[in-house]
């Protein structure tokens, strides 16, 4: 998961682009960057690390210009080298820098056209890298001189044609404005905003509204799925939407783990989300739990705070906040190995011994992922003196992957995958495991007059909203991206790994040693 930003203004942008990534870096830790054009040209700055590290004084002197673009990285593809932080940059047509959030499923096909066919080099691994050049070859051969909006629009419908997976992206064309644009299923956020200056009207898009809010846009809507917005530099804003008919699925994990409680994706209330998550989950527990005997309610921070307050007032129980975080820890889901996960869990939560000693206790959490979180805090909690652990999660079973963007690649890390709810529950050393219907959270997000009427729920029902997801793509997925190759890639790039022991533990992997 990452986090976009794109600002056409009257002044200056380096701060507001600053600020955006800063509120969007819960999408993503590992790295970031922004570029900047005006008078002195085209200016970057991008590394691995969180914002504030990425960014000192020099370096936001240095970016100058009223048009920008920036972003926030945890990788999906490719790996954590800073030459795969974002935006990347090609030098033709015109000059293109591209931020990306999402991940193309069709990545091996199209690098290898892009080779073959459209001539173009690739030096990462990453896919945002081939939705870029994808891009600059489309726009190239329609473009003669400078871009009108609808080479522009004609070139994004045939990255819409050639590109499969979720995306939303913001691209800077060098001199002349900003592209942004959704795939045609509108599975990754992005939001358009506007504000009035004295010298005209500045316009912002970013993956979520609370980036438009600090800044004091005006949150004007979602960009459309399919739909392309073309800002000039001087602040005129085109569009146009997507041709034919539309089917809308937002990812719905968006609104369970990643957004920000006080956004809105897709004119949909992250926080109402999540309220209503906690009502459907207290209405589960009261079917399946109904003779219970829990005194408290205790949410694991976070994410689940709404939810298990909603829970605790539906039940007629205690709320009580029974963990503290350290709020200098990263979010433990999107690290990047299993170890670390662990080891920070012990770092980022302390429990507070009054609110458990002696007590039957029911722990909310927004979901249970790969289940090392969840069992690491039922073992703190029986370490602080609870009687009996229960264990809710406002999600369904996570049990396949994401392959749009989100780091749940490998089946096989997935706790829930091809186990039944009583081996999770054992696994994680819970007295008792409830989890939320699927039903019942699309119905939580699905809240009021919203015109949409399906999601993307892959990682809990295994539906593939794209229709081109096949069993042997997501065995080759997961052999590329489970957490051991990651870290042999990360281990191959800082030099502890030789060619040759990668080429001899691929062969013996081949004749299944």
């Amino acid at each position: 998961m990452c986090g976009v930003v794109a600002i056409v203004s009257t002044q200056a942008v380096n701060q507001a682009l600053y600020d955006a990534l800063t509120v969007m870096q819960h999408r993503g830790q590992d790295a970031a960057g922004i570029v900047t054009w005006g008078e002195d040209g085209l200016r970057q700055r991008r590394s691995n690390g969180l914002v504030r590290d990425v960014f000192r004084e020099r370096h936001m002197l240095q970016l100058t210009g009223n048009v920008g673009i920036g972003h926030v990285r945890y990788p999906t593809a490719g790996g954590v080298r800073a030459s795969e932080a974002q935006p990347f940059y090609v030098n033709s047509p015109y000059g293109i820098c591209l931020a990306h959030n999402g991940n193309l499923t069709n990545y091996t096909e199209l690098a290898e056209l892009l080779t073959r066919e459209d001539r173009r080099h690739l030096s990462t691994d990453s896919d945002s890298e081939v939705l870029l050049n994808v891009f600059a070859h489309e726009l190239h051969i329609r473009a003669n001189g400078r871009p009108t909006p609808e080479q522009v629009f004609d070139a994004v419908d045939a990255v819409h044609r050639r590109c499969k997976g979720g995306y939303a992206v913001v691209a800077l064309i060098v001199g002349f404005g900003i592209v942004a644009f959704r795939d045609p299923h509108g599975i990754r956020p992005l939001v358009l905003g506007e504000r009035d200056s004295d010298a005209g009207r500045e316009y912002m898009v970013a993956s979520e509204s609370v980036a438009l809010d600090v800044l004091q846009f005006r949150h004007a809507r979602a960009v459309r799925p399919g739909e392309t917005v073309f800002i000039e530099n001087g602040g005129v804003l085109h569009s146009r939407a997507q041709r034919g008919d539309v089917r809308h699925t937002p990812c719905i994990f968006e609104y369970v783990y990643f957004a920000r409680p006080d956004s809105i994706l897709d004119e949909l209330s992250v926080y109402k989300s999540r309220l209503r998550m906690g009502e459907e989950l207290a209405g589960k527990i009261v079917r399946d739990f109904s003779d219970h005997d829990i005194e408290v309610v205790i949410p694991i921070p976070d994410t689940s705070r709404t939810a298990a307050l909603q829970v605790a007032y539906h039940l007629g129980l205690k709320y009580r906040e029974g963990f503290i975080k350290n709020r200098y820890i990263g979010r433990t889901f999107i690290m990047p190995g299993q170890e670390e996960r662990a080891q920070s869990v012990r770092r980022k939560l302390n429990a507070i011994d009054l609110e458990f000693r002696g007590k039957n206790v029911l722990l909310v959490d927004d979901s249970i992922v790969r289940g090392t979180t969840s069992r690491q805090i039922i073992k703190l909690a029986r370490e602080a003196g609870a009687r009996k652990v229960y264990f809710a999660s406002a999600a369904p079973p996570v049990r396949y992957p994401n392959v749009y963007g989100i780091d749940m690649p490998a089946a096989s890390e997935l706790i829930a995958n091809g186990r039944t709810v009583d081996e999770v529950q054992a696994l994680i050393g819970a007295d008792r495991l409830i989890y939320q219907d699927l039903h019942g959270l699309i119905r939580s997000v699905r809240h009021g007059s919203s015109s949409i009427s399906e999601f993307d729920t892959s990682c809990f029902s295994g539906e593939y909203v794209t229709g081109d997801v096949t069993d042997d793509y997501l065995q080759e997925l997961e052999s590329r991206r489970n957490d051991a190759a990651k870290q042999r890639y990360d281990d191959r790039y800082n030099g502890y790994v030789s060619e040759d022991d990668v080429a001899a533990e691929n062969s013996d992997a081949a004749v299944g040693m």
